[in-house]
Order: structure tokens, then C-alpha cells, then sequence
């Protein structure tokens, strides 16, 4: 049966570069300095060197602009594999320990091996990931009851709050809690972009994986049972789903800290935008988480202007009564 959509997620996809170039341009040109358009066309067409805004926009602002198109992508992304895998609708990295597990791994491996390269720090990033997430989902399965929605949201809230406090310890009395800091507080303006090309290779296998495995999704989504029923090897379809989760997570961490309630949000909005076709879910979430935590960054410019709010705080006012919501209006259901 061919499905109605309410909104055909081509539309979406076919949208997407002109809702990118416009949070871009929100992004480059909006903070503590506002720059003209003129002065925006002159930095990108003739970049002057010795010109202060031109220096602003290149190597602060564009940076920063598409470091949070690609990490609010990442994360709505693997939030939408996530819940679509485990038929759980609070599934999100930020819940779940993936994020808490990048940044306990981090602090770890800061301490243990401090002259650690970037591209090292990405590695750690990923096993932290993984690490992550097989403990609360290890845990879960041991606890009656433990894979139902709002108790592994509770498994996963309480290891990722163990996590983050023994980082935190761990930071303090080793002191390197100023190093530390930025992947906690997820501080954007910071965004490096020679980390950012280090990272694009995984990135991008992330990706992929995630597109080719979003129709196994849709039919995993539909219970365990049916899957089975088709034909689907359902433990192959959960491998590479946390495979794409662990890079597209580790990722956004390596580049910008932990970053809370995209991955949750965001997928939730695409499908009742599109529908139940993860084909469709997971293209659609990239774009449309992409664009959102563009547009947090810039909302969170002006809360406290000319200061900036950090952008956790942003997505968390979102987030939280989200959260509240979903465990309001579906209970225990465990349905994605």
C-alpha cells in the first residue's frame, strides 16, 4: 500500500540547500558584531587579510556556521537510527550514554595520554561511543523490564549522569578540567576547521552506512517478530546501525562536546512530517537537524546579548518540555 505522506519529504530534500544557505547567512552574519552584507560578499569575494570582520567571517563564523549544520545532521541522524532499531521513542545519543560515553573516554585518554593527535582524539571519541552505549544497553537487558522506553531512558540518563561526574573527578584531580571544559559546555565558537576535515572521512561513512541500512530500519521498526518473519538477519541490521550511531556520535563529539536533545527531537519532527519510511526519516532528520541547531546557535547569540548563551542551554528549552511530553502522551509504549 503506498503511503500518504503529509508532507512529501522530497519537498524537503529539494528545500534543503535553500534552508541551508539561509542558516548560513543568519550564522555568518548575526552576533556580538553584526557584519554587513556588503562586508559578508567582500570577505568571501575579495578576502582582505588584514580586514578584522573579514577575518571574523572566515575563520570564526563560516566555520562555526557549518560545524553546526553537519553536527545538529549527525545527531538527528543517529537519534532517528536509534529510535527506529530499538522501537523506542526516547532513544537519542544524548540519552542513551553515547555522548556521556565519548566524553568519560576523552577526559580518560586526555590524562592517560596527553599528547594525543586529533585524529587520535576522534578514535577515542568513537570507542567512547561505543563504550557508552554497550554499557546502558548491557545494563538494561540485565534489569526486568529494562528495555522498555522510559526505563532505559532512565538506565541511560542515570549511567551518562555516572559518567559525566567521573570525568568531571577525574578532570579535577588530574587538573585538566580548563582542557576538558569544551566538551562539556559544546562551545561552538570554537570550532576548529582543520578537525573538521580530519573528520569528514568518517563522517561521511557514517552516512552511508546510515542510508543504506534506513530500509532495514523501517522494517525492524516494525517489531523484532515481523522482521524475522521477512527474511531480515535483525542482529546484522543493529550492528550497522550502531555502527553509523557510534561514528556520526563520535563525530559531533570530537568536534563540539556533548551536545543534548537533537537526536531526540528532531526525528520525532520529521516523522510526522514524512511519515514512517526510514528511506525518507533519515535523509529528511539530517537536514532538518542540521538546520535547527544552525538556528539554536544563533538564537543563543542574542539570549544574553552581547554574551552568549551556551548552546546547550538552547536546545535544552526545547528539549526538556519535549521530553516531558513524549512520556506524557505514550507512557510506557514502546513504539517508535
Amino acid at each position: 500500500m503506498r503511503q500518504a505522506y503529509k508532507l512529501h519529504p522530497a519537498w524537503i530534500l529539494w528545500l534543503s540547500p535553500v534552508a541551508i544557505v539561509l542558516s548560513i547567512i543568519l550564522s555568518v552574519r548575526f552576533g556580538s558584531k553584526t557584519i554587513d552584507a556588503g562586508t559578508l560578499w567582500q570577505a568571501f569575494a575579495n578576502f582582505d587579510p588584514g580586514n578584522v570582520n573579514h577575518q571574523i567571517v572566515m575563520h570564526s563564523r563560516v566555520p562555526r556556521a557549518v560545524g553546526a549544520l553537519l553536527i545538529g545532521a549527525f545527531l538527528a541522524m543517529s537519534g532517528a537510527l536509534m529510535q527506529g532499531m530499538t522501537r523506542n521513542y526516547l532513544a537519542s545519543p544524548s540519552i542513551m550514554g553515547v555522548t556521556d560515553g565519548s566524553v568519560f573516554v576523552i577526559t580518560v585518554c586526555m590524562i592517560a595520554l596527553p599528547g594525543s593527535s586529533s585524529i587520535e582524539m576522534i578514535v577515542y571519541s568513537f570507542i567512547g561511543s561505543a563504550f557508552g552505549v554497550g554499557l546502558v544497553f548491557g545494563l538494561a537487558s540485565l534489569l526486568p523490564g529494562g528495555m522498555s522506553p522510559v526505563r532505559l531512558a532512565v538506565t541511560g540518563t542515570v549511567i551518562g549522569t555516572f559518567l559525566g561526574s567521573m570525568a568531571t573527578a577525574f578532570s579535577t584531580y588530574f587538573q585538566v578540567s580548563q582542557k576538558i571544559g569544551f566538551w562539556y559546555n559544546a562551545r561552538l565558537h570554537q570550532m576548529d576547521p582543520n578537525l573538521i576535515k580530519l573528520a569528514i572521512p568518517f563522517a561521511v561513512v557514517g552516512v552511508v552506512l546510515a542510508l543504506l541500512i534506513s530500509k532495514s530500519v523501517s522494517i525492524l521498526s516494525l517489531g523484532e517478530e515481523v522482521a524475522v518473519s521477512l527474511g531480515q538477519r535483525t542482529l546484522l541490521v543493529k550492528v550497522v546501525a550502531m555502527l553509523a550511531v557510534i561514528l556520526l556520535t563520535g563525530v559531533s563529539v570530537a568536534l563540539a562536546g556533548k551536545i543534548a536533545f537533537v537526536g531526540l527531537i528532531v526525528p520525532h519532527i520529521t516523522r510526522f512530517l514524512v511519515g514512517l519510511d526510514y528511506r525518507w526519516i533519515v535523509p529528511c532528520a539530517g537536514v532538518l537537524g542540521g538546520v535547527f541547531l544552525a538556528l539554536c546557535d544563533v538564537a543563543s547569540r542574542f539570549m544574553n546579548y552581547p554574551f552568549e548563551m551556551p548552546i546547550g542551554v538552547v536546545t535544552s528549552l526545547v528539549g526538556v518540555p519535549f521530553f516531558l511530553y513524549l512520556i506524557r502522551k505514550k507512557g510506557g509504549e514502546q513504539r517508535a
